[in-house]
């Protein structure tokens, strides 16, 4: 058969592969978010970001993009599309202590002079 189409052993519906094959050449690669954990500390920092198919090919890139000088222990990729963040123009708003509740923060109290090792 030509142009790819092929039939089920079971004589279904002939699948033109070509054009499915078209079909994916057109839809663009998500995006990842990669994280990398050095070997110097235990926290994954951020490391920047990649297209692939799917999450196996995005480890891959993202140990090969991010990690070439052996700097790396752990990898890390998130759909970026599955992240949800705050606005960094309402950063004022979103933290900042509300009014009236100082003593969350340590700088509201004072050394007492009676109390040693504070």
């Amino acid at each position: 058969m030509t142009g790819g189409s092929t039939t089920g052993d079971d004589g279904a519906r002939p699948v033109d592969t070509e054009a499915k094959e078209d079909q994916h050449a057109n839809e663009p690669w998500p995006l990842w978010e990669v994280f990398v954990r050095s070997s110097r500390g235990l926290s994954h920092v951020h490391a920047g970001s990649l297209h692939a198919p799917d999450a196996g090919m995005a480890v891959r890139n993202a140990r090969d993009l991010y990690t070439r000088r052996n700097e790396g222990v752990s990898v890390w990729v998130v759909p970026a599309n599955a992240i949800t963040a705050s606005d960094p123009d309402a950063k004022g708003a979103y933290f900042e202590s509300a009014a009236g509740k100082d003593y969350r923060h340590a700088t509201y109290y004072k050394k007492s002079e009676g109390v040693k090792h504070l």
